[in-house]
């Protein structure tokens, strides 16, 4: 219990005391948008950085060095834990946006903190508005920002995290529509932090693997034509090959 205390304390008073952060980032972004963005990823990823060290996490990191520097990608991650997003934004080398439900659009200064990173929301009952979303996703990467997307929908909650939900094919218009790499992202016992156990926290091992990119286009037609299959099976490899390193 005294972890979650603590990473709940992080971040109630990070978000109180960033308010007047938020105000010198948007001065700054009013003569210099780039150096702005900059900041608000090492900002962030720092406090996230200081979130795993309290809740006690220990990250196995395979294939980083996979991860294109110089060009946008989009991510594609399986999703059992709130702690999938604090683990994987810590590590991206470049400004990344996050699709995320739109419930979290009513959270006061997390919306903000998270518009600032150009994260998106989604309506997953509204089609029209999920597609708008999709577009404005490919209009960032167009525009050289990464993005992150976890195509399950949800949270994960079988008990054998081998057992991935089926993949929504929309997700990978970003990378269809860009030309952009995907860049997989393996997890393994993530839920072990704090689902598992709610509401302790709990000292966990974690396995993160990225791919190697994958480039729709260099796909035979049958996998492009169902991306998203492609990726869940090349996904479940991962996470079960993994399963022995935790």
């Amino acid at each position: 219990m005294i972890r979650l205390i603590l990473v709940l304390i992080t971040v109630v008073a990070f978000l109180i005391l960033s308010i007047p952060i938020l105000v010198v980032e948007w001065l700054i972004g009013k003569k210099n948008p780039k150096l702005r963005d900059e900041s608000s990823l090492h900002i962030v990823q720092f406090i996230f950085r200081l979130l795993q060290w309290l809740a006690g996490i220990k990250v196995t990191v395979i294939g980083e060095e996979h991860v294109p520097k110089d060009i946008p990608v989009l991510y594609i991650g399986n999703h059992r834990s709130f702690f999938d997003i604090v683990i994987t934004y810590a590590r991206c080398p470049r400004l990344t946006g996050y699709v995320a439900k739109d419930s979290l659009k009513k959270i006061p200064l997390l919306s903000t903190w998270m518009e600032r990173l150009y994260c998106l929301f989604l309506n997953r009952t509204d089609i029209k508005e999920g597609l708008k979303t999709i577009l404005t996703g490919i209009e960032q990467i167009k525009g050289g920002i990464s993005m992150c997307i976890f195509p399950e929908g949800t949270r994960n909650k079988n008990e054998d995290e081998t057992k991935l939900l089926p993949f929504k094919e929309g997700s990978f218009k970003m990378a269809e529509k860009t030309g952009c790499p995907i860049i997989l992202m393996g997890m393994n016992n993530t839920s072990s932090i704090l689902e598992d156990h709610f509401p302790f926290i709990r000292s966990t091992h974690v396995v993160l693997e990225y791919s190697k990119p994958i480039y729709p286009k260099e796909l035979s037609k049958e996998d492009r034509k169902f991306l998203g299959a492609y990726c869940e099976r090349q996904l479940t490899e991962i996470v079960t090959r993994n399963q022995k390193l935790v």
